[in-house]
């Protein structure tokens, strides 16, 4: 006995879908004149097509439509599991399948097309094309009920239906990726995060890279690459935000995600890490939900100083075969230094002055606890020699607590964040005046430099000691004089005693 059944309920609720495929009903084409026709394709893109089900007969003439659907051969075993009759189909005893009312659309398109990915499984696709333009056509086909599906791995479902063809607007809205870094200067605010910051090298830099996702989302896979100058601490959450109700679940690693860092990429771009997101995690994302992955690194000493800054750059690779990229997404993370000069004025010539030790401090008061270590890199072309600060890394016999000025009075402070330091004169030459206070150094925006407050004229923090003469005696000749005068007096008065007495 053939059952007719009418098909209303199942096209509302086809037309519905929003899997990452949709089912589709071509119409009768006993000679094989069905055509399906897939339009705003994605070039290069391949797309499937799988007869799940034959098309007896049909009746669709107005308030009168009537279908009679029957599994096709290899589907059988995939209608009768315990899965789907009974929950999206009725099976009878012919094989006469019949939608039930009220099932879900999307969740049954996904398990069949799990169904049929399943190696284990003998279902082959009916027609494979390979988009070459933005529309994509199945033709001569026979009448029955279709399963679509793309390697874009974003949606396409049902719009249209006419006799003797199914057009199909692939809506493929791909995902999106927004890289952003912390200020932390600006702490927990709402503008702390940016496509910049600033940090000293050794300091904690955390990053927020946000995914919108779309339905239907196949093989997630963030990528992730940094500078050399950050070191990535491997300390990888994720949040999951739904859009329908803006409800928010952490994910588990291992069972939702992975992380990997070892065994990537062997050619440019050579990832630092790649986050996995397990095919079931991403069969539950909806349109427009979003994924929340933040992580950290350490800005380390082979940081680039100055406005280049430190890159890290994210992208999320998605699709059947992995093989479609969103826009990457990228953050700068910016170091700077103070070159400072340290001279005596001779005669209106600024000369050089060596031995003049100093310290830098973070505050003004120049505490101990404010003190900045630094390490001695070595010698620019320029003559200044460089130093960095230390980190927590730099061992004991490394790091220095003091610079002394060379021959040429030049040094530089390297791997400083936007921020007020305390450069302190500690000893100055024999015959020259040491610094009474700290010298004020401000590293503004783009690191710009202010000393005490006031905008500096070419690149060097320049600090100048001042020598004086040595200074009058209070005694001088005319002490001398009365000494003298005083000797002959005593000599005068001993000659005229002798003289007396010889006399007498």
């Amino acid at each position: 006995m053939k059952i007719i059944k009418k098909i209303a309920a199942i096209m509302l609720s086809v037309m519905m879908v929003l899997g990452m495929c949709s089912v589709v009903g071509a119409e009768d084409g006993s000679t094989g004149t069905g055509k399906i026709t897939i339009n705003k394709a994605v070039k290069d893109q391949t797309y499937n097509i799988y007869k799940i089900l034959d098309l007896e007969s049909y009746d669709d003439t107005l308030n009168n439509e009537h279908y009679a659907y029957k599994a096709v051969s290899e589907w059988k075993t995939f209608l009768t599991g315990t899965e789907i009759k009974g929950k999206y189909v009725d099976v009878d005893s012919d094989d006469y399948v019949i939608w039930k009312t009220g099932a879900d659309a999307a969740q049954f398109a996904k398990k069949a097309l799990a169904y049929a990915k399943d190696t284990t499984h003998p279902i082959t696709a009916t027609f494979t094309v390979k988009a070459t333009t933005t529309t994509v056509e199945f033709t001569k086909l026979d009448s029955g009920y279709y399963l679509v599906d793309s390697s874009v791995g974003t949606l396409c479902f049902l719009d249209t239906m006419k006799s003797g063809e199914v057009t199909i607007d692939e809506k493929n809205v791909a995902p999106t990726v927004k890289k952003e870094v912390q200020e932390d200067s600006k702490g927990n605010q709402n503008d702390a995060w940016g496509n910049e910051n600033t940090a000293d090298i050794g300091q904690t830099v955390n990053f927020k890279t946000t995914i919108t996702a779309q339905a239907g989302a196949q093989n997630y896979v963030l990528h992730d690459k940094m500078d050399a100058g950050l070191t990535f601490k491997d300390d990888v959450q994720i949040r999951w935000i739904k859009k329908s109700d803006n409800t928010t679940k952490s994910l588990t690693k291992g069972s939702e995600y992975d992380v990997t860092t070892t065994n990537l990429e062997t050619t440019d771009p050579k990832c630092t890490f790649h986050v996995t997101f397990k095919q079931e995690f991403c069969d539950k994302l909806a349109k427009e939900d979003t994924i929340v992955v933040t992580y950290s690194a350490t800005l380390n000493e082979n940081a680039t100083v100055g406005t280049t800054g430190n890159k890290n750059k994210t992208w999320l690779k998605y699709g059947e075969n992995t093989n479609l990229e969103t826009t990457p997404s990228e953050t700068t993370t910016k170091t700077y230094e103070i070159p400072v000069f340290k001279y005596t004025n001779t005669d209106s010539t600024k000369k050089a002055l060596a031995g003049v030790v100093f310290e830098l401090y973070r505050d003004k008061e120049c505490t101990t606890l404010k003190k900045i270590e630094f390490v001695k890199k070595g010698t620019s072309t320029e003559g200044y020699e460089c130093y960095r600060i230390a980190t927590g890394s730099d061992t004991s016999t490394s790091t220095i607590p003091q610079i002394t000025t060379s021959t040429e009075g030049k040094f530089k402070i390297c791997g400083l964040d936007e921020d007020t330091y305390y450069l302190k004169e500690v000893t100055a030459p024999k015959g020259y005046n040491k610094l009474s206070a700290p010298v004020k150094i401000t590293i503004g925006e783009n690191g710009t430099i202010t000393v005490n407050d006031k905008s500096i004229t070419g690149t060097d923090v320049e600090v100048e000691n001042k020598s004086g003469s040595i200074l009058p005696s209070t005694g001088g000749m005319g002490t001398t004089l009365f000494y003298i005068f005083g000797a002959i007096l005593v000599i005068g008065s001993g000659v005229v005693l002798i003289t007396k007495k010889r006399m007498k």
